[in-house]
């Protein structure tokens, strides 16, 4: 059984959604080489609300608050403390709001992902929304990509895109493109426990996939 670990700050709409397809795929029930779970859920905040989401579906959760610490490193050493108890095949980034260190990211190569809500490269980092609408695109979306030493520049797994309203605004882009990161992240999770998706020398490699597989459309 390949374990899953994943870290949130917020409200967890990607944890619910990942869990959801977790029950309805029967990722538990899959062939041993396949078999796979959500065995923890960590949040650096206390308060967010994916925790009572992990909680009812009965996964364990921990809470290891970052302001405690006196170094970004010293907390995400403390964190892939937390992690490694798990023995997690994959660890998702399902809206952690912290920067990683290269420490962290370098432990975690080729078992770490994000989703990122835009089509990257454009729009790294905060209030992609916003900016995206201020730069005037046509399409937006998400994307969900390997970790790298670089904010939001890993490589590439798949991505979703949706054209962009006239008059549209941030808010009602995101809540748009938060049900594609609904249907992406948990499609891409399930190529990687699966070995269809992997990261060698740098790259995305995907075995029997094509390119229609890899963009989600609403």
């Amino acid at each position: 059984m390949k374990n899953i670990v994943c870290l949130i700050s917020g409200r967890g709409s990607n944890l619910r959604a990942l869990l959801e397809a977790q029950q309805a795929r029967r990722w538990d029930a899959a062939p041993p080489a396949a078999a796979a779970q959500v065995r923890a859920v960590i949040s650096n905040r206390p308060g967010a609300g994916g925790l009572q989401i992990a909680r009812a579906a009965g996964v364990a959760t921990e809470v290891i608050e970052h302001g405690g610490f006196p170094t970004r490193a010293a907390f995400d050493a403390a964190l892939a403390a937390l992690i490694d108890r798990f023995d997690p095949a994959l660890v998702l980034l399902a809206g952690f709001l912290r920067v990683l260190t290269p420490e962290f990211v370098a432990r975690y190569e080729g078992r770490l992902i994000n989703v990122h809500p835009s089509l990257l490269p454009a729009f790294t980092g905060l209030d992609t929304h916003a900016r995206a609408l201020a730069a005037g695109v046509r399409v937006h979306g998400a994307t969900v990509h390997f970790v790298s030493r670089d904010l939001d520049a890993g490589p590439i797994i798949a991505q979703a895109a949706l054209g962009v309203e006239p008059d549209e605004t941030a808010e009602a882009l995101a809540a748009r493109v938060l049900a594609l990161e609904h249907v992406l992240l948990p499609r891409c999770v399930e190529w990687i426990i699966q070995g269809r998706v992997r990261l060698a020398a740098g790259r995305v490699v995907a075995e029997g996939l094509h390119a229609a597989d890899l963009l989600v459309t609403p």
